[in-house]
This record gives structure tokens, sequence and C-alpha cells, in this order.
């Protein structure tokens, strides 16, 4: 079932969710309106459509921007929930099919609101282009400078990964940024520390060998969960998971991990699509590479030695 959902936003930078009404599937949750396609009808007249009759008003297919394709299973019923961004229309949007509409700024939204195939419609919504990761060997105190840096020059997620460094050290670093990081509304991601994200209320970026250990999210939803991924089955593992969003790699060769060979960016893509949460695409790339990666399906680029110079 091909499902099209409409993003609305206004100039405000609000967006508009809708509750399911009683008697249908998943009632009482929010979503982003929208439905499924006719027999032979193209996505976006059906976007059209949907949003004349749920919400009442028309809108503007030249202002539409693909934002994500999420995959997903309601147990048996599989489904396409492919999401775009609406900025232009004329009428006053109402509640015409939901229980209820409302405006709001995307990190107003509590994410346990939303039909769990929305959830990662949010979080590509609110998650930036980049995600700079600090370099393997660096001290603390190196480390803490780079994310200053980042952070004042516009960064808003970033990963503090410090594997020579001693466990209890790293948290220290981490605490002693956090102020900072919330001064900026950005986003720290512990590298693996998931009992340290706990404690300092931070996200936290898997590796690939928590992915296959754990059997559910390791953290409540509103502190983010990031996955380090390399294939297709690890992607659907962070989404079973309930991952907000995931890394691939390597796209290209690295300095890192010589020896890994490289996805490419047509393989990337194809993965990339087929996945049911955000990726960045992650080895070898930086800044420079953001609008190639978003061409092939990215939420934007991660990296460290190109985000740290």
């Amino acid at each position: 079932m091909h499902v099209m959902a409409g993003v609305l936003v206004d100039g405000a930078g609000r967006i508009l969710i809708a509750q399911r009404p009683p008697g249908k599937h998943l009632a009482g949750m929010w979503e982003f309106p929208g439905g499924k396609l006719e027999p032979g009808e193209a996505p976006l007249a059906a976007l059209e459509r949907e949003l004349d009759e749920e919400l009442g008003i028309a809108v503007d297919p030249l202002s539409f921007v693909d934002l994500i394709r999420v995959p997903w299973n309601y147990g048996e019923r599989a489904m396409l929930l492919e999401a775009v961004v609406v900025r232009a229309w004329s009428g006053e949007p109402r509640a015409l099919d939901a229980a209820a509409i409302a405006w709001r700024l995307p990190h107003d939204i509590d994410p346990a609101m939303l039909a769990p195939a929305d959830r990662p419609i949010l979080a590509a919504l609110w998650l930036p282009e980049h995600y700079p990761i600090t370099p393997a060997d660096a001290s603390v105190a190196t480390a803490s400078t780079l994310v200053r840096a980042a952070l004042a020059r516009g960064e808003r997620l970033v990963q503090w990964r410090l594997p020579g460094v001693a466990q209890d050290d790293a948290r220290a670093g981490a605490a002693a940024l956090l102020p900072e990081v919330a001064r900026f509304g950005a986003q720290l991601m512990l590298s693996r520390d998931i009992d340290g994200a706990r404690q300092l209320g931070t996200g936290v970026q898997l590796s690939s060998v928590q992915l296959r250990e754990l059997t559910e999210r390791p953290l409540p939803l509103g502190q983010l969960v990031g996955a380090s991924c390399h294939d297709p089955d690890e992607l659907a593992l962070a989404s079973t998971l309930g991952c907000d969003f995931a890394t691939l790699s390597p796209v290209d060769a690295t300095q890192s991990h010589p020896d890994a060979p490289p996805l490419g960016w047509p393989r990337f893509a194809k993965w990339a699509e087929n996945a049911s949460l955000p990726v960045y695409a992650l080895g070898g790339l930086g800044p420079a590479d953001l609008a190639v990666a978003k061409m092939h399906a990215a939420q934007g680029v991660a990296g460290i030695s190109a985000f740290c110079a």
C-alpha cells in the first residue's frame, strides 16, 4: 500500500499534525495528513487530492519537496509511506477527516504521540544535514575544543567518540560540554556508552555489535538513538529497535578503515531508500559531499577529519 503524507510547514516553522479518529487503526494517535493512492493515481496527485479531502485546502505542487520514504509493516499490513514537505496552499486547514489538527514546532512534538510509521518523518524534519564525529585519537581537551568550534559554526548534532580515553574521563568531558550544547540547541551523542547517556540525558550512537545484541530501544523516546550500520540487515535491525537514525558506511575509502571496501553512491542510495529511518552517509565524506548525498537518499553527511579542520 502506497501512502502519501503531507508535511505542511507554515511561516513560523510549525508543522501540522492530525489525530486519527475513533474507529480507525491506531485511533487517537497523531500523524501527518494524507492517504493512500487510488488505482492508477500518481503519487503527487494523490497527495493533492488527500489534502483537499482531509483539510479542505488546495496545495501548490511547486512548493513540494521530497523528505523521506518509509517502508513500514503494521503486522501483516505492508506500506510505503512517502512524506513530502508542503509550504504553499490556499484555504485554512480544517479537521475534515481527523479528530483534531494542531500546529506544532518540530522539537515540541513528542514522538510517542505519533503513529510509529510517522516517527521517522519527524526525525527527518529536525535532524540536521551534518553529523560531525570527534577524532578517535583526540584527548578530552582537544575533542572539547573541536565540539565548541563545531557548535559555533552551526553544527547541531555531534558524536562524542573517544575510544582511547577512559570511560569516566570521557563522560566527565561530555558532562562539562552539555551546558554549551544546550545553549546552542544542539544534541551530543555518546559513542557506545548507553549507561553514560542515561546518566547525562544525552543521545547514544550504537555500534553494529550493540545493535545485534540489544532486544529493545536502550533510551526513552526523546533521547536520540543512532546506529552505526554497514548493510541492509543492520539498517533493518536499527529500525526494529526503534533507533531515530543510522549512519551507513563506508561510502568512500577512509583513512581509518583502508581495508573496508567502499559502498559507492548507487549501493548507498538503494539501501538508504529501503531503510525505515533517516540515514547519514559516512566514510571519506565531508560537508562538500552534502549535495551528492542528498541526491542519493541521505539525510546528510557524517564524518571525522573533514569536519574537524
